[in-house]
């Protein structure tokens, strides 16, 4: 009776491991660096344009402002010993001021940036998602990653996705052709 469980249990397990070959011949698997899509896809590349046109006067104001703020630090290093007492603490809190008024505005910059960064590189991620799923239905994928610890690089459609994108959003448009 025993030798009968036995190989009823081996029948069947090899029957299972059967139908999963053939489930894992059937089930395709994709994967899309999203990173890669950042750096490479043109309404990214738009997006970044978009940015630095956007904060370039701003940072370039605020690295004079700091330029400034450090020139004056050091005349004030420098003609310190022959200022009067008062002359001095006028100075130094003139500097307070000024660095105080450069670190603020330097933290609204850094916010302001990173506010508008994550709004535009959302509009190109839900874009290249929108493209993913078309390449998925359309080559009958059945899983898509986006992270993972590893990938055979049969598996990454990451090109294919760029291509699509690209084609979507051409290199010469600013990057604000909603679809």
């Amino acid at each position: 009776m025993k030798m009968l469980n036995t190989k009823r249990l081996l029948i069947a397990l090899l029957t299972v491991a059967a139908t999963g070959v053939a489930l894992a011949d059937e089930f395709r698997i994709g994967y899309v660096n999203t990173e890669r899509i950042f750096r490479e896809a043109n309404s990214a590349i738009a997006a970044q344009a978009k940015l630095q046109q956007e904060f370039s006067k701003r940072e370039k104001d605020l690295v004079e402002l700091g330029n400034s703020l450090k020139t004056g630090s050091e005349k004030f290093e420098r003609d310190a010993p022959t200022m009067s007492e008062s002359q001095r603490v006028t100075r130094q809190r003139q500097i307070g001021d000024q660095d105080r008024e450069f670190q603020r505005k330097r933290r609204e910059f850094q916010e302001d940036l990173n506010a508008r960064k994550n709004e535009e590189f959302q509009l190109v991620l839900e874009r290249a998602n929108k493209v993913v799923r078309q390449v998925a239905e359309a080559e009958k994928y059945d899983l898509i990653l986006q992270e993972a610890v590893y990938i055979n690089p049969k598996h990454d459609i990451t090109e294919k996705v760029i291509k699509a994108i690209n084609a979507q959003t051409p290199a010469t448009s600013g990057g604000s052709n909603a679809k």
